[in-house]
């Protein structure tokens, strides 16, 4: 079985830091592009930050300036340094990336089961 396992969430003050990873496991042969989401209560999951195969970064306007985006592909893992953390963004932080199982076959998506990051005093 293919699996992405994310680690480092918990509970930190608002303006503190975390650093998230997320590390994919099993009959894995390659990885394209990788991803952080978060979803705070009653509202919709959301893209973060995206990093490529080739290393390329996008993040969300409202993470800019604050978050860095990064991969380790020799460890089939990605990472989200999140610094200047609000209280509005308490969320699940769920890790997606695109997974190739064979040699010859297509990609899929896999999700994370996710981990919580709570910023409060």
């Amino acid at each position: 079985q293919v699996q992405l396992v994310e680690s480092g969430g918990g509970l930190v003050q608002p303006g503190g830091s975390l650093r998230l990873s997320c590390v994919a496991s099993g009959r894995i042969v390659s990885i394209n592009d990788m991803h952080w989401y978060r979803q705070a209560p009653e509202k919709q999951r959301e893209l973060v930050a995206t990093v490529a195969s080739g290393g390329g970064t996008n993040l969300a306007d409202s993470v800019k300036g604050r978050f860095t985006i990064s991969r380790d592909n020799a460890k089939n893992a990605v990472y989200l340094q999140m610094n200047s953390l609000k209280p509005e963004e308490t969320a699940v932080q769920y890790c997606r990336a695109k997974l190739f199982t064979t040699w010859y076959s297509s990609g899929e998506y896999y999700w994370g089961r996710g981990t919580q990051v709570t910023v409060s005093s």
